[in-house]
């Protein structure tokens, strides 16, 4: 569920190449789950190649 909105959002355009997403922490927030959750959301987009993690920075939409 997670992962369908933030697709949604980038296919979109809300999102656009190079927007960072939201912490792991403001996500489980939103969407009221755990970090578990969100993170195999997130994994699920970066092997879709979606989005792009960047070491101590966060995760971005990935260039197309």
């Amino acid at each position: 569920m997670i992962a369908d909105g933030i697709r949604a959002q980038i296919k979109s355009g809300e999102l656009a190449p190079g927007d960072k997403l939201p912490s792991t922490s403001e996500l489980c927030r939103q969407h009221d789950v755990s970090a578990i959750v969100v993170r195999q959301a997130i994994n699920a987009l970066k092997i879709e190649g979606l989005v792009e993690g960047v070491g101590g920075v966060g995760v971005f939409v990935a260039e197309s």
